[in-house]
């Protein structure tokens, strides 16, 4: 039985930009009691393109989810299928006269037994912390990672290169078909905390700021002091769409004692 509530939010402002291409929710499964999903996608592509593409992976997550089950079905197959039915209906519909529409994707899954599974598509990230810590986050398929990949560029420089926005994997790809990078973490506990987020948050915040402002708060307001934050230091530099989900693993209230002992009469 696990020792911790899930507590859960999103965030989301459209920045400088026309129009909000970002998507995010959260789900449980009707056939999978305990499990829950988190899902975030940024669509790119003009005329609403990006939007709908967007779209496309949450319509298709909440769909596979809800026939998912434990006893016939594994996680990681459900993401990859996941990605692949979306791409493939992002490139079938074509949205007419968009220009080569196409999302990023990363999905996460909780399940009772204490494990998390995440996949991702393109620049989209997770990231886990414990407490307040940083423990990881996903790699992107971009072409400035693979340049840090190969020595050639350095962390600092990847974050504010003008070919940092290139994508080398996403759904809807006219030329490729995407690659799923999927990951666990087992032995989930109270404290633990995951934050699923757009470029136009990640890139304004270090990994000790975003597990700081996770841990000090509940979801929903670190969510309003992610975005008045970002907001600010986006100033003036046409800030992309923001949205992120986060999810944190509290502990279990101790259970109050509703009972008291009387002294029992001795019979006679």
């Amino acid at each position: 039985m696990s020792q911790y509530k899930i507590e859960a939010g999103t965030g989301q402002h459209i920045g400088d930009r026309q129009e909000q291409q970002d998507r995010t929710a959260l789900f449980t499964a009707p056939k999978a009691p305990g499990y829950m999903m988190a899902v975030l996608a940024d669509g790119m592509g003009g005329r609403s393109g990006g939007a709908l593409a967007a779209e496309q992976v949450i319509c298709t997550a909440k769909q596979i989810f809800e026939g998912f089950s434990p006893l016939i079905d594994n996680v990681e197959t459900m993401l990859q299928n996941i990605a692949l039915e979306t791409h493939t209906v992002i490139k079938l519909s074509g949205f007419s006269n968009d220009k080569d529409p196409h999302t990023t994707m990363v999905i996460l899954v909780l399940s009772p037994d204490g494990t998390a599974t995440w996949g991702h598509v393109g620049d989209s990230r997770l990231y886990r912390f414990e407490g307040p810590n940083f423990a990881e986050h996903t790699i992107d398929h971009s072409y400035v990672e693979k340049l840090v990949s190969e020595g050639k560029l350095s962390r600092s420089e990847a974050k504010s290169h003008n070919l940092s926005n290139i994508l080398l994997n996403a759904l809807g790809s006219s030329t490729d078909t995407p690659t799923v990078s999927i990951s666990r973490y087992t032995g989930l506990k109270a404290g633990d905390a995951f934050l699923l987020c757009s470029d136009g948050l990640w890139h304004y915040f270090t990994e000790d700021e975003l597990g700081a402002a996770i841990a000090m708060n509940k979801p929903r307001d670190a969510a309003e002091m992610l975005i008045t934050k970002t907001r600010k230091r986006a100033e003036g530099h046409a800030a992309d769409n923001c949205t992120f989900a986060i999810v944190k693993l509290v502990a279990l209230p101790k259970e109050a004692q509703n009972y008291t002992v009387k002294k029992m009469r001795r019979a006679v």
